[in-house]
């Protein structure tokens, strides 16, 4: 056992909390001024700023003072009232739980699931709108992370947008990773975080809202104020002219700054490119040593999160577990119905660096081997450096 415990990991490649850029880290170690201070006031207008520039958004972005669960759950909140009908679009763990919190404000909660290594087909979605006219809200995740599958957020958001519904999508995990943007998928409510593709630690949501979106959370009665859970108490929070409904945590803002600044600083495309890069050669590694991945085609396989199904006769947690302690690399697990039927490599933020694919392919068949498989990690191994030469 080379790293017990209690020693951190050598390289930490998860889906999520990602290890933060430096340059992050040392934002958060920035003076935590007074939330009323005029410094403070104009730093945050100008993050907003910031964050409206990444996001692509005609509306002012807005920052909710919790990590994305906080968002999802106060979008579903705030947007659902009782009458409307929801379909909710299942492709894996955490879109089947925005169900449950849909079903929280409307008793009319309809599903399209489809098997989680799967993705939505949009002629499926457009079936269930003509079949049910009466649909009003759309949920999506265009990232399940613990299948490490895309859907096509695009498409989907413009089949809803024709039905007269309003959308919400949670991009958690790929806004920043590859190129999607509220506006492009027509969300009415699009929620993200720095905490993943951007390289910042837990603690914020992102929110794009639509026109058309902050008319109906105004339209509902129900929608919260005064709340954790309120989009509405922070729409114009962002003006220095405007008081905060509490406190901001102002360390993070901080850290959103500076993660925002290596974001544009390098250039989005620049950023999904290696997002991308990554992720292609962890995939050409894993197939490559004899390893499968989990998405049932490599066209929706996400260019955030590699999945790797978890080959018979092999207990997924002793791989995690051997990979850590010889090697020093963390991998995430699956979630409920995925959990000890993959793993995770995390290709987010400052771990979107091509060699992370060699660390990763290695860690993973050593650890494969070590637990009695048959990986041929030399030719993984290959196979993820020629990605990386011929790009």
């Amino acid at each position: 056992m080379r790293y017990t415990p209690e020693m951190e990991p050598a390289v930490t490649l998860t889906s999520g909390p990602v290890n933060a850029y430096p340059d992050v880290l040392r934002g958060l170690g920035r003076t935590v001024l007074y939330d009323y201070d005029p410094a403070f006031q104009r730093l945050y207008e100008q993050v907003v700023e910031k964050a409206q520039v990444a996001m692509r958004t005609e509306t002012r972005p807005v920052i909710l003072q919790g990590e994305p669960v906080l968002g999802l759950e106060a979008a579903a909140a705030s947007l659902i009232a009782p009458e409307d009908v929801v379909l909710n679009l299942v492709s894996g763990v955490y879109s089947k739980g925005f169900g449950y919190w849909a079903k929280r404000y409307s008793p009319n909660v309809l599903e399209l699931e489809v098997p989680y290594n799967e993705a939505v087909d949009p002629a499926a979605v457009a079936e269930m709108l003509k079949a049910h006219p009466e649909i009003t809200v759309v949920s999506a995740c265009e990232h399940d992370t613990p299948s490490g599958t895309i859907n096509p957020i695009e498409e989907i958001g413009t089949l809803v947008r024709a039905h007269g519904a309003y959308l919400i999508v949670d991009a958690v995990s790929s806004f920043g990773g590859m190129r999607t943007h509220p506006e492009d998928c027509r969300a009415d409510i699009y929620v993200t975080g720095p905490n993943k593709c951007l390289g910042a630690p837990p603690g914020l949501t992102m929110l794009g809202v639509s026109g058309r979106g902050w008319d109906k959370m105004k339209a509902n009665a129900n929608a919260p104020r005064a709340s954790i859970l309120s989009i509405l108490d922070w729409e114009n929070a962002w003006s220095r002219e405007e008081a905060f409904p509490f406190t901001p945590s102002v360390a993070e803002i901080n850290g959103l700054d500076v993660a925002l600044d290596l974001y544009l600083g390098e250039g989005p495309e620049k950023v999904w490119e290696r997002h991308a890069l990554t992720a292609a050669a962890t995939r050409a590694g894993v197939t490559a040593m004899g390893a499968a991945l989990w998405a049932a085609r490599e066209t929706i396989a996400s260019p955030t999160t590699t999945a790797v199904r978890t080959p018979e006769g092999i207990d997924e947690a002793e791989l995690r577990r051997v990979a850590r302690e010889r090697y020093g690399v963390v991998f995430s697990s699956g979630r409920a119905e995925t959990q000890g039927k993959l793993t995770r490599i995390g290709h987010m933020g400052p771990t979107a660096q091509p060699i992370f694919a060699v660390a990763a392919v290695t860690a993973l068949g050593g650890a494969l081997n070590a637990l009695g498989g048959t990986a041929n990690v030399g030719r993984g191994v290959e196979a993820a450096l020629a990605v990386i030469d011929a790009a």
